[in-house]
């Protein structure tokens, strides 16, 4: 890589042009990692699994419907090519 990228990419970074937003999968496992570390009384503890619980629901029905995506862009894919054919 020469000298020219080096500075393009790191101008791009501080001004801000390499930010890219938060996925959903970064905002649950933030959401995980703050739960994990909340530490409570015996009442507040039945409510804090409870609510791990549906977090982990949340991250499954997150991972199905991700591959679902991929499949039905796969098939959109597919269509559109013998469409054009």
């Amino acid at each position: 890589m020469s000298i020219w990228n080096y500075n393009k990419i790191t101008r791009r970074f501080l001004i801000g042009e390499a930010y890219e937003s938060p996925t959903i999968g970064s905002y649950i496992q933030s959401l995980e990692e703050i739960i994990s570390n909340i530490k409570t009384n015996v009442s507040g503890r039945k409510r804090l699994e409870i609510a791990k619980s549906h977090l982990r629901e949340v991250r499954r029905n997150f991972r199905k419907m991700k591959n679902e995506v991929k499949i039905l862009k796969e098939q959109v894919r597919v269509l559109e090519e013998e469409r054009s054919k």
